[in-house]
């Protein structure tokens, strides 16, 4: 539950962060997803070229800007292209601005750029607002009650009437830049005096295809009957291309007749400037790019269909997904590096799931979030699972201590297991031993607590003949002591560590009775009864207050070979079973076949005398 709740609460915080675009890690997620435009192998539209003002230009024309007469000889040779689209403003009047009106006007694919300015010192002359008025989206324009709110200029730099009557459409060249001042979106649209006018790239394709632009809904244009996908604002994200793929042609190239009309026949010729200096240059997830490339990329992306659509429903889907699978895996994984594995593991396949869906159909998924919260979930989910297993490790040590050596107590705290309600089938070694004739001492010695002295001083060295063996205290029965093997903690040869204890007990019981017969007391003789089988074992009781012990026929067995010892006349019987595991390691004496009250069958019982070797093997704990 808690894990769950931890969960739910990541999720609404990483989808808060990733609505909100708080400015540093929108512009992190920004340059995270940039490696897109690195695994793409796209060819840039044929169709679509520039003609630019270029180094080779201005060696030849000199310095910038020059004569427009010599700007029209040279358009003049472009009547055969579809759209030819001018990324500058020509705003201030020129004794040669009939000249170049005239080579306008005598091409019928004009589109002449005008630029946005938040305030300005010159008012915009009314006449040159009606010729502008002339190129709105008007359709687009009534269908914009509610949804994108394209942005609102209130001033624009215009060109000289002369030139703005002579082009058949204006198009706003301005662009802007994203919150790490890289340029990734392309507008189609600005509010200018109240009207919608189109972006250059926009107004080239609504030429180009004589169509106008249809809202669809509110986050896609329509034009040609293909889509435009666009954000809040009417920003499209802009797919880029290889720097190198940006075809242009030099101005001085066209002018001189070095390129053939019927070279630019039905494309779109975008007349910028790309020296350095005079041409302004914006930075881009693939390096800096002149300005006329942003029209450029947009142009080529919607000629390709290769406009980049977000999927705003699989950015959630994904970052949910990732928070999702953290919990999965610290619900049903055990192991820290088995789940840091995993969590690598997931996040790599919805990464190249997301960046084949971009490569192969130009669908962005924002893959920094579900980053983001996979590492969010990650650390609080571990550190909250990191809590609860030292909580557990520290009841487990509080539970155990006087029951378990500290190897076993650490292995045990350190384990995957969970102090529940509740037990399990398993084989176990169990010991029980007994002081003989113990009424009889406790009715001699008629003192109480000289009693319990002599029973601390007894049950001290048995128990830790237990703990010495791997072994874990059940409890104390009066005189008797309960121990078993194997639980809670795997303990590999558990009935040979059974049968150790026992053989230390008889060695720690003599070296107590020399000291007890120093201090004038009787000596202690005691039996033990050690027998392996199958035990259910676990916490039992209520929810509040358990003990973790054992129960099962094979826990009766033992405690009934204890009995037996008294009739043997042996201080060490085990039962078969556990015989049939140390026979290798022991000296056994067969004591034959001997009913146990509860049973129907005789059981065959052995005395263990002795080890085989001299020394000493320690059990393996696992």
């Amino acid at each position: 539950m808690r894990f769950s709740v931890v969960a739910f609460l990541t999720v609404l915080f990483v989808l808060f962060l990733q609505f909100e675009k708080i400015e540093l890690l929108e512009s992190f997620a920004q340059r995270f997803n940039d490696i897109n435009f690195q695994l793409t192998q796209k060819k840039i539209n044929p169709d679509v070229v520039v003609v630019a003002i270029d180094e080779k230009s201005v060696n030849h024309f000199g310095r910038w800007p020059w004569d427009r007469a010599i700007l029209g000889e040279g358009i003049a040779k472009l009547q055969d292209a579809d759209v030819l689209a001018f990324d500058m403003v020509f705003s201030e009047p020129t004794s040669s601005d009939d000249k170049f009106s005239e080579a306008l006007s005598g091409l019928d694919n004009t589109i002449c750029g005008f630029f946005l300015r938040t305030n300005a010192t010159q008012e915009m002359d009314e006449s040159q607002l009606d010729i502008l008025q002339n190129s709105s989206l008007d359709l687009l324009q009534t269908k914009m009650e509610e949804g994108n709110k394209f942005l609102k200029a209130d001033y624009a730099e215009l060109n000289v009437e002369p030139i703005l009557d002579s082009c058949n459409l204006q198009g706003a060249f301005s662009t802007l830049s994203s919150s790490d001042k890289l340029y990734r979106f392309y507008p189609t649209a600005f509010y200018l005096h109240n009207s919608l006018y189109p972006s250059l790239g926009l107004q080239s394709l609504r030429l180009k295809f004589n169509s106008d632009v249809d809202r669809k809904k509110v986050t896609t244009l329509l034009l040609n009957q293909q889509e435009i996908p666009v954000n809040e604002h009417g920003f499209t994200r802009l797919n880029f291309y290889k720097k190198n793929d940006y075809k242009t042609i030099s101005f001085l190239d066209l002018y001189n007749g070095d390129v053939k009309s019927a070279e630019l026949k039905d494309k779109i010729v975008l007349f910028g400037v790309t020296e350095m200096g005079i041409g302004d240059v914006v930075p881009t997830p693939i390096g800096n790019l002149y300005g006329v490339y942003i029209h450029y990329t947009f142009l080529s992306n919607f000629l390709n269909k290769e406009l980049i659509f977000e999927a705003q429903w699989l950015n959630l889907v994904f970052t949910a997904m990732m928070i999702l699978l953290v919990l999965l895996y610290i619900l049903f994984m055990k192991k820290v590096f088995s789940r840091v594995v995993a969590y690598l593991l997931s996040y790599a396949v919805l990464f190249i799931s997301a960046k084949l869906l971009f490569v192969n159909y130009s669908i962005y998924i924002d893959m920094f979030y579900p980053l983001l919260a996979l590492i969010l979930s990650a650390l609080t989910q571990e550190f909250l699972l990191f809590y609860i297993h030292e909580k557990d490790a520290r009841f487990i040590k509080k539970a155990f201590s006087s029951y378990l050596s500290r190897e076993l107590l650490n292995k045990l705290a350190n384990s995957e297991k969970a102090l529940e309600l509740g037990g399990e089938k398993k084989k176990l070694s169990i010991l029980f031993s007994d002081i003989r004739n113990f009424t009889t001492i406790s009715e001699e010695m008629n003192d109480p607590q000289k009693l319990i002295h002599l029973l601390n001083r007894y049950f001290t060295p048995m128990t830790q003949a237990v703990m010495d063996n791997k072994g874990m205290l059940d409890k104390y029965i009066g005189d008797a002591v309960m121990a078993f093997f194997n639980a809670p903690v795997d303990v590999e040869n558990h009935a040979e560590a059974a049968c150790r204890c026992a053989l230390d007990m008889r060695e720690k019981l003599a070296q107590l009775n020399k000291e007890l017969e120093n201090d004038g007391i009787e000596p202690i003789h005691i039996g033990i009864g050690i027998n392996t089988g199958e035990a259910v074992v676990g916490n039992m009781g209520a929810t509040k207050r358990f003990n973790y012990t054992i129960i099962g026929d094979s826990v009766n067995l033992a405690s009934r070979l204890e009995s037996k010892t008294k009739e043997y006349g042996v201080d060490i019987i085990i039962s078969s079973y556990t015989y049939e595991l140390v026979k290798e390691l022991f000296i056994c004496k067969d004591l034959g076949y001997t009913p146990i009250k509860g049973k129907r069958d005789e059981v065959k019982i052995y005395q263990l005398i002795s080890d085989k070797n001299d020394d000493i093997i320690t059990a393996k704990v696992e």
